[in-house]
């Protein structure tokens, strides 16, 4: 039993650290210089300046469509469509669609292999099969994935959890490349048919949490130990903005224990309207009553996707 939850607590961290990023709280450096990368400057801005630029127009559009595609191993790979805004904290709709691997053979197991994700500032909501609300629910379909649980769950890797999950919007890849000090550009491509510019850059996954996190001396060396045992140690992102300096298409590899990490994130419609509200109460489940009462869910590996919104 104990193996089995350190396993699932090294994959989270796998999960959580390649989707969502580790700048959850954007770096210290990410306002110096900002008034003269603010404006529509020459195309000859260094891509530190430009993409200063582009990590301020994209926190504030608020709001924008999503749809990605993950795949972990054999572990999974999933799909996801949705909108999600970030002007008062993470809130928006997701649906999640298991296409492959054990996760979607688990969640055929729940009866389905798509479910509704809902992010609020406080929890995260997964929307489950009418059987698996039956079999385990209590006959409630939703299940609360509170970010105070998810942290009590794996010592600091919970910690880190919970605070990318509250944090997951897009601007966290620019962050992550304005913290790391390593970008490039790569040149102008076109993506959807709209003119981009192309950044890269690659992290050191535990440096970068340490420079950014909250975490104290000792968790963070537990959360390095554990990210050692996943085997994440580096990251590529590439990005690519259009000439309003809105992130436009992210993509992230990195190497796990589980296996490569891939996720290809599109984002559209920016200040588009997004309407989220927490479930009704009567049919919610709980996942922190679940685990003190020994219940078991395959949602809970779910709470891993919100790092489609990073």
């Amino acid at each position: 039993m104990k193996s089995t939850t350190v396993r699932r607590a090294t994959l989270s961290i796998a999960v959580v650290a390649a989707l969502t990023g580790v700048a959850a709280c954007g770096s210290s450096d990410s306002d110096k210089g900002g008034d003269k990368a603010a404006g529509k400057g020459p195309i000859h801005l260094s891509p530190i300046a430009a993409l200063r630029s582009v990590e301020k127009s994209t926190d504030q559009a608020d709001s924008a469509k999503v749809r990605s595609t993950t795949s972990l191993g054999d572990i999974m790979s999933m799909t996801a469509n949705g909108a999600l805004t970030w002007s008062d904290g993470l809130k928006g709709n997701l649906t999640i669609t298991y296409t492959g691997g054990q996760m979607a053979e688990l969640m055929k197991k729940a009866g389905t292999q798509s479910m509704e994700a809902r992010y609020m500032p406080d929890a995260y909501y997964a929307h489950m099969s009418e059987a698996y609300a039956q079999q385990a629910g209590g006959g409630k379909h939703w299940i609360k994935y509170s970010y105070d649980d998810l942290a009590k769950l794996g010592g600091a890797s919970g910690s880190y959890m919970k605070d990318q999950l509250q944090n997951a919007t897009p601007n966290q890849s620019v962050k992550m490349l304005l913290a790391s000090g390593d970008v490039k550009k790569v040149g102008e491509e076109k993506v959807s048919g709209v003119q981009t510019t192309h950044y890269s850059g690659k992290i050191k996954v535990a440096d970068l949490a340490d420079k950014t996190s909250n975490l104290g001396a000792d968790q963070m060396a537990a959360l390095k130990k554990q990210l050692s045992q996943a085997g994440v140690t580096t990251e590529t992102i590439d990005i690519w903005v259009n000439d309003q300096d809105l992130l436009i298409k992210k993509t992230e590899k990195a190497a796990t224990a589980n296996g490569t990490l891939n996720n290809t994130t599109f984002y559209s419609d920016y200040g588009v309207k997004v309407t989220a509200e927490a479930p009704p109460a009567g049919d919610t489940k709980d996942f922190g009553e679940m685990m003190k009462s020994g219940g078991m869910t395959t949602g809970g590996t779910g709470a891993g996707t919100a790092g489609t919104a990073s």
